[in-house]
Formats: structure tokens, C-alpha cells, sequence
């Protein structure tokens, strides 16, 4: 009786396995707890430590110059270009154009930086003006010289300002403003705008589609706003100004529509924005980064897009856009995961073949992150669940290889990402041709050489071409990443660390927020009415009302 009930028992491997099983996840639950804790508990000590705000930190060691008592514009012109001087200091790129102005027979100066002006236009629309022609000044003002009657009599300019502060003119000279300083007029005034060389409107290269717009964000923070006004007339699409960056400053717009927008959402994107402490901001990633809910996770929680069709169709759902000075890349929040495997083409098309392409994609999603784990669990502990034609197949290609299925798994991956990461950076007519030659030179040699079996190029191979079906390449780095972690949860627990490491990433979706959205929405919580625009992409006659997660002002799609 004993015999048989020993036989019952598991064997030490399978009772080791179990007990690894349900110490990783502890620990990993125990981990992140830690660091949490840790974190939060660091900065609130910090924060009740100094007594003071982020800008008085920055500000430590020194007298911040906000403080002093700014130098005003007062007319006198060897003191005022004396001081601008002293102000811009030793940049050669800064030109001083000095002239008479024919009509007060003063002396005056045009400051500027080279090439973010358009000469033409200030050589006929100011020099020209002030030196030679212009309408005679009223009597009254012979002597006094009058910045409103400059403004609205002598200068034929659409944008033209007054600034009496010689702080803001110099920071608005280095902006890339031309200034212009007349003797006797108290104030400068700021003529045209910044107009260096910028990059013409091309299709977005990172979301190429073959059917919509071929028009995407360039790096000019008033051309992308304005090819979003040009989407269509909506008297409801509002932006708000931002200015970011404590020492480099540039230019940040929040776009939403004011009558769908959520206003909690809307606060609280604004209040994170505000927030931002750095002394520059290069591209919108940055600000990704610094306002996301949970920098620990792997997950993107901001949907980043060239295209200015995307960010409206997100706006209509009740999102909010993000648009900084100097990059194409649009940031859309919040983001949802299902979110990330759609495509503008999915609704261009008609639902059927929308919906066969969406479907498509998720299960290319699926592959590129389980395929190689799936792989070793089969090969390396579960064999006898694979038919047995096929692994007779399988075992007959493996016969010579040296190295278990994690080596040769491991080697091939990561050859490829490497070939990846190689043809991205490679010039252009060079790149393809690397990443399509290198990738069929490198698995036919290591086929050939014994080193990995030719079942295992047909798996990497196909987990590589699912990965490039993802439209957000961000999404895509996210998946490539975990899928070496996938692999190692195989080779050590077989199928029960696949299917361990697969639930894993699901409860962190499920905890996952962006701006108070779930990140699995529509399905945790459950959500059934946003169902129609999830696997499938139900016909547009059906979808009448907006992403119940948004919780928007109008429900209601209005045809």
C-alpha cells in the first residue's frame, strides 16, 4: 500500500519546479513593493526636509536673477545698445544692424540671430520703411517718439510687439525674435517671427500606411498645431501654451477639444506638465518619461505619433494630445494596450478587412512574445505534447547541434536584434539591404555549421516578422525586451514558467494606469460596450458613442 502511495508523489524536480513556481512571483510582488515604498518614502523626506519648492532647489548657491531688480528700456540709445550688448554677450552669432530711422532722424539698431529671420522680409518690410519711405509723423510727435504710431502707422507687419524689459528682450533675441531699438522711444519692440530653415511636410516614416493622409508633424511647433486646425473647422478644439525648461526654454501645447474632453483628465495632464523641472527638454520622449504614472514598468503609457489624423481621431475620443517645440513625435494620453495594435488603416478600410487585420496583428503580438519561450518549453520538458510526426521531424534537424534550445534560442535573437539595431543605423541605401542579406547569411551558416537546428530559423524568423506587425515601434521594443525574459522563465520551469511568466504580464497590465485609465480597458474592468473597437473594428455606422473609459462630456458621436 505504501509503494502506491509513494508512487503518487511527485517526483523532487516537479516538487522543485512548484516551489519555484510560487517563490518568483512572491518575490517579484515583494520586490517591487520594496522599491515603491522606498521611493515614495524618499521623497516625501525629502520633500518635508527642505521646506521649499523644486525652483528655490534649483536655485541654491546663488541669487536667482528674477529676484534683482530688472533694467528697464529707457530710450537713452548708447546706454540701451550698450546694455543688450553686455547682455548677449559673446555670441558671434547675434548681428547688430544699426541705421537712421528718416522720419525722427534717430539712431536705431535691428538684433538678430543669424538665419532665424527672413531677410527679405525685414530688409522691405522694416529697413526700407523706417529709412526710406513711411507715412510723416503728426506733428505732436516730431519729438517724442510714439511705439503705437510706429506700430500701427510705419511698419506694415502682421506680428509686431512692445517689450520694455530688457531681461525679456534678450530672451526673446536668443528665441530667436528680431528686436528693433530706436533712440528716444522708451521699450523695443519685436518685429516678425522666429523663421529659420526647417524641414518640408513628408509622410511619417515610423507609420507608413497604404491607404490615408501622406502628411505628418514636422519639428516647427506652429506647423503642427496648424495642420491639426486644418483637419477641419472645430470651433471646440482649443490649445494651451506651456513653456518647459529651466534654463533652455521651449514651447509645449496641450490640444484637446473643449466640449468631449474630460476636465479631471484635462487638470491632470496640465498639473504634471506644470510640474516639469529640467533644464531642457530635446524631444517629446522626455516628457513622456516625466509625466507617466509608473516609470518601473515596460510599458509605454503615452501613445507617441507622427500623424495629425491619429491625434484628431484620439482628440474626438475625449484625449489629449501633447505637442513639443522641436520634435514631429505627438504624444496621446491616456493610452490603453489595445490602443497600440491599432492603425489609422483600420478604419479607412472597410470593417471586414479591418477587422482581419487587427485580429491579425494581436496574434502577431502574441508570437513575437511567446514564441521562443513556447519553443523551449515543447523542446526542452514537454515533448510529448508535440505530435508525434512532428517532433520526430524536429529531433532529426537537432541531431549534432551541441547547445541546449535556450543557447541556441539565445544565439539566434540575439544575432537578430543586433542585425536589427545595425540596419537602423546604417545609411539608408545600406540598411535593408544588411538587415535582409545579414539575417540569411548568418542563419544559412549556422545551420550549416551544426551550430542551430533549422526548425529553430523558421521559429526566430517568424517571431522577428511578427514583431515588425506592431504599428508602434515603442510597443514593439517592449515586447522584444520581455521576450528574452519569457525565455528564461522557459529554460528554468518549462511550460509552468511560461505559462507563470505570461500571467505575470498580465496582472501588471491589469494594476497598469495611464492618467487614471485602466491599461487593459475595456476588458478589466469589464467594459462591453467599448467592445466593438477592440479584436474586431465594428462598421462606423455602429460605433455611435464614444470609449465609455474616457468619460467623456458627450457620449454621443454626432454625425
Amino acid at each position: 500500500m505504501w509503494s502506491k502511495i509513494i508512487s503518487y508523489i511527485p517526483s523532487w524536480s516537479t516538487l522543485f519546479q512548484a516551489g519555484l513556481a510560487l517563490i518568483i512571483p512572491l518575490g517579484i510582488y515583494y520586490i517591487n513593493t520594496s522599491i515603491y515604498s522606498f521611493v515614495g518614502s524618499k521623497g516625501a523626506k525629502s520633500k518635508h526636509s527642505s521646506g521649499r519648492s523644486l525652483s528655490d532647489e534649483n536655485n541654491e548657491g546663488h541669487i536667482d536673477q528674477q529676484h534683482e531688480p530688472s533694467y528697464k528700456i529707457t530710450g537713452n540709445y548708447d546706454s540701451d545698445l550698450k546694455s543688450i550688448q553686455e547682455a548677449i554677450g559673446e555670441n558671434s552669432d547675434v548681428h547688430f544692424r544699426e541705421f537712421v530711422v528718416k522720419k525722427y532722424h534717430a539712431r536705431s539698431v535691428l538684433v538678430f540671430i543669424d538665419g532665424m529671420q527672413d531677410e527679405k522680409l525685414m530688409s522691405k518690410q522694416v529697413l526700407e520703411v523706417l529709412m526710406f519711405d513711411g507715412q510723416q509723423a503728426p506733428q505732436e510727435q516730431q519729438e517724442s517718439i510714439n511705439s503705437s504710431f510706429i506700430k500701427e502707422s510705419l511698419m506694415p507687419l502682421t506680428q509686431i510687439s512692445e517689450v520694455a524689459d530688457m531681461e525679456d528682450l534678450q530672451e526673446s533675441i536668443l528665441l530667436g525674435h528680431t528686436a528693433l531699438l530706436i533712440e528716444g522711444m522708451k521699450g523695443a519692440l519685436l518685429v516678425g517671427s522666429p523663421n529659420g530653415a526647417i524641414r518640408s511636410v513628408n509622410e511619417p516614416t515610423s507609420e507608413a500606411l497604404l491607404r490615408g493622409p501622406r502628411i505628418g508633424f514636422t519639428e516647427v511647433l506652429s506647423e503642427n498645431t496648424s495642420m491639426l486646425r486644418r483637419q477641419g473647422i472645430n470651433k471646440s478644439l482649443e490649445m494651451k501654451k506651456f513653456q518647459v525648461g529651466s534654463r533652455i526654454k521651449k514651447d509645449l501645447v496641450v490640444a484637446y477639444i473643449k466640449d468631449i474632453v474630460n476636465p479631471d483628465l484635462l487638470e491632470e495632464v496640465n498639473s504634471r506638465i506644470s510640474k516639469i523641472d529640467m533644464d531642457f527638454l530635446a524631444e517629446s520622449g522626455y516628457v513622456e518619461q516625466l509625466i507617466e504614472d509608473n516609470y518601473l514598468s515596460p510599458f509605454q503609457q503615452a501613445h507617441n505619433t507622427e500623424r495629425p489624423d491619429r491625434v484628431m481621431s484620439a482628440l474626438l475620443e475625449g484625449r489629449v494630445a501633447i505637442l513639443l517645440d522641436g520634435t514631429p513625435f505627438a504624444l496621446i494620453v491616456p493610452v490603453t494596450f489595445s490602443m497600440l495594435l491599432q492603425s489609422p488603416e483600420d478604419y479607412y478600410e472597410r470593417w471586414i478587412p479591418g477587422t482581419l487585420l487587427r485580429v491579425l496583428r494581436f496574434f502577431g503580438a502574441f508570437i513575437a512574445l511567446m514564441g521562443p519561450a513556447l519553443y523551449i518549453s515543447f523542446i526542452s520538458f514537454h515533448p510529448g505534447l508535440i505530435p508525434t510526426k512532428l517532433i520526430i521531424s524536429i529531433i532529426e534537424t537537432r541531431q549534432g547541434v551541441p547547445f541546449p534550445s535556450v543557447i541556441e534560442v539565445m544565439i539566434l535573437e540575439i544575432s537578430i536584434e543586433i542585425l536589427r539595431e545595425a540596419g537602423i543605423r546604417l545609411p539608408k541605401p545600406i540598411g535593408p539591404a544588411m538587415g535582409i542579406v545579414g539575417g540569411l547569411v548568418i542563419g544559412d551558416a549556422a545551420v550549416n555549421a551544426g551550430i542551430v537546428s533549422p526548425f529553430l530559423v523558421i521559429v526566430v524568423s517568424v517571431t522577428a516578422i511578427s514583431s515588425f506587425s506592431i504599428p508602434t515601434y515603442s510597443a514593439g521594443i517592449t515586447l522584444r525586451l520581455l521576450r528574452f525574459v519569457g525565455m528564461l522563465f522557459a529554460a528554468i520551469l518549462g511550460m509552468f514558467g511560461t505559462v507563470l511568466f505570461f500571467l505575470l504580464i498580465c496582472i501588471h497590465l491589469t494594476k497598469l494606469k495611464s492618467f487614471g485609465v485602466p491599461y487593459v480597458t475595456p476588458f478589466s474592468p469589464m467594459r462591453p460596450s467599448d467592445w466593438k473597437d477592440v479584436y474586431i473594428r465594428a462598421p462606423i455606422s455602429l460605433m455611435k458613442r464614444r470609449p465609455v473609459m474616457m468619460k467623456t462630456q458627450q457620449s454621443k458621436r454626432k454625425s
